[in-house]
C-alpha cells in the first residue's frame, strides 16, 4: 500500500506540473468546452483571468508540496487536501458547461488520487 501511495503523490505532482508548466497552452480532448488552452478554458467557465493565475499558482504549490512530501511527510496531507478541493472545483466547471463526462475523467481521477492520499 505504502508504494502505491508513494506512486500516487509523484503521479498527482507530476501531473499537475505538466498540466499547468508544460501544457497550459495547447490543445488537449479535455479542455472545457470549446477551448483550445488553459486561458481559453477559464474564459468558458466564465472566470475572470486573474482566477487563473490563482489556481495556476496553487496547483503547482500542491504539486511541488506533494513531490517534497516524498521527504518531509508533513506536507503531503495539506497538499493532498487543497489539490482535491482544486479538483472538485475543476470537476464542477466541467458540469457546469454541460461537458460530456469524458472531459471530466482527468479531473475526476486525480480529485480520486487526492482523496486516497489525503486519507492514508
Amino acid at each position: 500500500m505504502e508504494t502505491f501511495l508513494l506512486a500516487a503523490q509523484i503521479v498527482l505532482g507530476l501531473g499537475i506540473l505538466n498540466v499547468w508548466l508544460v501544457r497550459p497552452g495547447k490543445a488537449t480532448a479535455w479542455r472545457g468546452g470549446s477551448a483550445t488552452s488553459m486561458k481559453e478554458e477559464f474564459a468558458v467557465y466564465g472566470l475572470p483571468g486573474w482566477v487563473m493565475g490563482v489556481v495556476g499558482f496553487l496547483k503547482i504549490s500542491c504539486a511541488v508540496a506533494l513531490l517534497v512530501g516524498l521527504y518531509l511527510p508533513a506536507l503531503v496531507q495539506p497538499a493532498a487536501l487543497l489539490l482535491g478541493l482544486l479538483m472538485l472545483g475543476a470537476v464542477s466547471m466541467h458540469v457546469k458547461v454541460r461537458d460530456p463526462i469524458k472531459k471530466a475523467l482527468p479531473a475526476l481521477a486525480m480529485l480520486t488520487l487526492c482523496i486516497v492520499v489525503a486519507l492514508a
